[in-house]
């Protein structure tokens, strides 16, 4: 939490600023290496429920089936909230790989 003190014209405001992550801590994580090749794995596409993600990863699924591959789409409850456990475990039992539409 930040608090800062701002002086306006002889007036006094106190602003707060809150982190709603929680952490206390940055939290550090390995990143995994990149497949050389998409061909031949089952390519997982996550749909973070952004407004027109759906549209976007629904295209992207096509141009992958276009070339011979497998694509496999999920989709977030709600992209104000990490993936449910029970997602990310279908995720990790039905794809070798993620692509997630982070944005609008």
């Amino acid at each position: 939490m930040v608090e800062t003190v701002i002086n306006e014209s002889d007036r006094a405001a106190k602003r707060v600023l809150m982190d709603p992550t929680a952490e206390r801590m940055a939290t550090t994580r390995e990143r995994t290496s990149r497949p050389d090749k998409l061909e031949g794995l089952r390519i997982g596409l996550l749909d973070i429920s952004k407004p027109r993600g759906d549209v976007f990863m629904a295209h992207l699924g096509r141009r992958i089936r276009e070339r011979g591959m497998e694509a496999v789409e999920f989709t977030k409850p709600t992209f104000t909230r990490v993936a449910p456990p029970e997602l990310v475990a279908q995720m990790v039992a039905n794809v070798d790989v993620v692509i997630e539409g982070l944005a609008d």
